[in-house]
């Protein structure tokens, strides 16, 4: 996609994995709807911790609370969802109800004069080859249809099931899956960019490939009494690039 030539500035997010139980990072993240003077956001994947379907969107619940906040921001800037591997199942009833546009995976956006490789990056995780083949097979249409197909009740059991065995595997790790670098190399040579943007792996930083190349990996969110960690990554039209935390923006 090309950016419109009057956008000056564009805001990229990732993981923040909303969930009721951090009341924190959802105050942060609202805040900043509210604040930011961006022309567009991006959101790369993992917005929530679970979605389990547009029809948990109920009067009350958590999800319209979010749904709510982006409905508004989406009157004063364009905003962009990629689904992550938490919230792939955020369909068009839920898109529209936030204002929100859907982000093919991977796309390219050109803005000023830079291509810029837009992924969630859990694709580039080769090395993850267990999440690999278990991706593969539910994000397979009959497998989503079939999953949606349950009561509402039950596919919230489920997905907090899948979450307490996913927090017991992550502790038991010692190394994780990151970003094959061959494979963004490939990735960046087709797409004819020369940055790559992207979430997942928890390991904010901006690493530079070559003086002309650079994988730019967002930073997840948590803010509790004890910890702060949230940040927005924001590219102005003249290639500047700066790393903000929400309350600066």
């Amino acid at each position: 996609m090309t950016a419109p030539a009057q956008w000056r500035m564009i805001d990229f997010i990732a993981d923040l994995h909303l969930t009721p139980g951090e009341p924190g990072v959802y105050a942060a993240w609202r805040d900043y709807l509210a604040r930011t003077q961006a022309d567009a956001l991006f959101i790369l994947g993992d917005l929530f911790e679970v979605w389990v379907g547009d029809d948990a969107i109920l009067p009350g619940s958590f999800e319209a609370d979010c749904i709510a906040a982006l409905h508004q921001a989406s009157a004063r800037l364009k905003l962009y969802f990629m689904p992550g591997n938490r919230d792939f199942l955020l369909g068009p009833d839920g898109l529209a109800a936030a204002g929100m546009q859907p982000l093919a995976d991977p796309v390219v956006l050109r803005f000023g004069a830079g291509a810029y490789l837009l992924t969630h990056g859990d694709l580039l995780c080769t090395g993850d080859v267990d999440y690999q083949r278990y991706r593969a097979q539910v994000r397979t249409p009959a497998a989503i249809g079939a999953f949606l197909a349950q009561p509402l009740a039950q596919r919230q059991a489920l997905a907090r099931q899948m979450r307490a065995h996913s927090q017991a595997h992550q502790a038991a790790q010692t190394v994780y899956a990151d970003v094959d670098p061959a494979a963004a190399a490939h990735w960046l040579d087709a797409a004819g960019a020369a940055t790559l943007i992207h979430g997942h792996t928890h390991r904010p930083g901006d690493h530079a490939s070559d003086a002309a190349r650079w994988r730019r990996v967002l930073a997840d969110w948590h803010v509790t009494a004890t910890e702060r960690r949230a940040q927005i990554l924001r590219l102005h039209a003249d290639g500047r690039v700066e790393r903000l935390p929400p309350e600066a923006v």
